[in-house]
């Protein structure tokens, strides 16, 4: 076989890999691939964006005590023990550092919205398997990490109403540039 011939079965073994791809659904929570169509439904089950206010925040609810189990299971081993960081950034501590020569930007010094924390957990971690959290594991980590923050009590139970009344210490700190 002539390398133009290995070099076409190649191309045609590609374009039929692709085309396979190109009909497949989307897993939920994940785009379609590029220059697919997509419908609205398909469109939802991947905009998964939460806003300040928390709207869309899904069902389900955790508390701190759910959210510690969670965390060690899913968290530790990046952000360690409690949140103090390594090999990843710490997610606790940094009070009053923002205005400091060494700024610590964690969670309770620096994210002004604890829907933001639940909306960035449920799409980007666990970093090797993003997505991956049950919206109960998220409301729970959530929780855990607010708490370990002092921003919460030990009691404290997170769902779609509960979780936009949370004020965060950094709230203030950013100035809102929607068009309303």
């Amino acid at each position: 076989m002539s390398t133009f011939e290995r070099n076409a079965v190649v191309v045609v073994i590609a374009v039929a890999a692709l085309a396979a791809c190109a009909g497949q659904l989307p897993a939920p929570g994940r785009p379609p691939a590029h220059g697919v169509a997509v419908s609205a439904e398909e469109i939802a089950r991947w905009d998964i964006s939460i806003p300040p206010n928390g709207a869309g925040l899904p069902a389900g609810s955790g508390d701190v005590k759910q959210g510690e189990v969670v965390y060690v299971a899913q968290c530790q081993a990046c952000h360690g023990p409690k949140g103090v960081g390594k090999p990843a950034d710490p997610l606790v501590g940094g009070a009053g550092s923002l205005a400091t020569g060494k700024p610590m930007r964690t969670v309770g010094s620096y994210w002004p919205y604890a829907t933001t924390l639940f909306d960035y957990t449920r799409r980007a971690m666990p970093l090797n398997k993003p997505l991956s959290l049950t919206n109960d594991e998220v409301y729970a980590v959530t929780a855990y990490v607010l708490y370990l923050n002092g921003i919460v009590g030990e009691d404290a139970k997170m769902n779609a109403q509960t979780l936009p009344q949370v004020k965060m210490p950094n709230r203030d700190g950013f100035v809102d540039m929607s068009r309303k």
